[in-house]
């Protein structure tokens, strides 16, 4: 392991661990096998849970397999959590790694695109080879909405696992890098260049819609 890799995996670290207080509440009762706990358990995490595991699942009867077992899992070894990371950073690892077994474990595969396929071009610079169009304002035209909508998740379910889950995390759970780092068991480097690609490959993809959009409704 690099210099590099060491030193994100331990910023990451001390980061997560000084927000495991956030579920000292539920840790206890888990720990205590308290009757009601994995009600509480359910209550506070299932709806998250279930978001993640149908993204890379991209089926919701499968997400909800994996979120059954996984949660189970969580309160069958919760004395393993040593808290050296967030309570939610180690059930999330738990229910990405169930999910991707359970996406292994398919007899067919996902029709998922190759992201260099369709990832925007750029010039020696790093700049955008060609002009990045401003939609902004038709996308909060109400008109618009529900098929936008349909059409940003059919564009996040056509990413990789692999990005879907760090999107997820991070633009819709709202993880900081540092927690989806050690959920996922990545650097906080490969976190950044994931997120970004997943957010240019939508970018791209809504480029497609909203001038259709834009014409349908003028």
């Amino acid at each position: 392991m690099n210099a590099q890799v060491a030193l994100e995996r331990n910023i990451a670290r001390s980061f997560v661990s000084t927000r495991v207080d956030r579920d000292h509440d539920l840790l206890d009762a888990l720990r205590r096998r308290e009757p009601l706990a994995a009600e509480r358990l359910v209550g506070r995490y299932g709806d998250r849970a279930y978001r993640l595991a149908s993204r890379i699942t991209g089926n919701g009867e499968d997400a909800q397999e994996v979120v059954q077992d996984a949660l189970w899992t969580v309160i069958r070894k919760i004395d393993m959590f040593r808290g050296e990371s967030a309570f939610g950073s180690w059930l999330y690892r738990i229910v990405a790694n169930a999910a991707y077994q359970k996406l292994r474990g398919r007899q067919g595969h996902r029709n998922e695109v190759s992201l260099d396929e369709v990832l925007p071009q750029f010039d020696e610079r790093g700049c955008h080879a060609a002009p990045v169009a401003d939609w902004s304002e038709a996308a909060s035209d109400p008109a618009l909405q529900t098929e936008l909508r349909t059409t940003l998740s059919a564009a996040i379910d056509g990413l990789p696992a692999a990005y879907r889950a760090v999107l997820v995390l991070r633009d819709i759970e709202g993880r900081s890098n540092a927690e989806i780092a050690a959920a996922l068991g990545l650097t906080i480097a490969v976190v950044k260049t994931r997120a970004h690609r997943a957010r240019l490959f939508l970018r791209k993809r809504l480029d497609h819609f909203m001038p259709t959009a834009e014409m349908a409704i003028a």
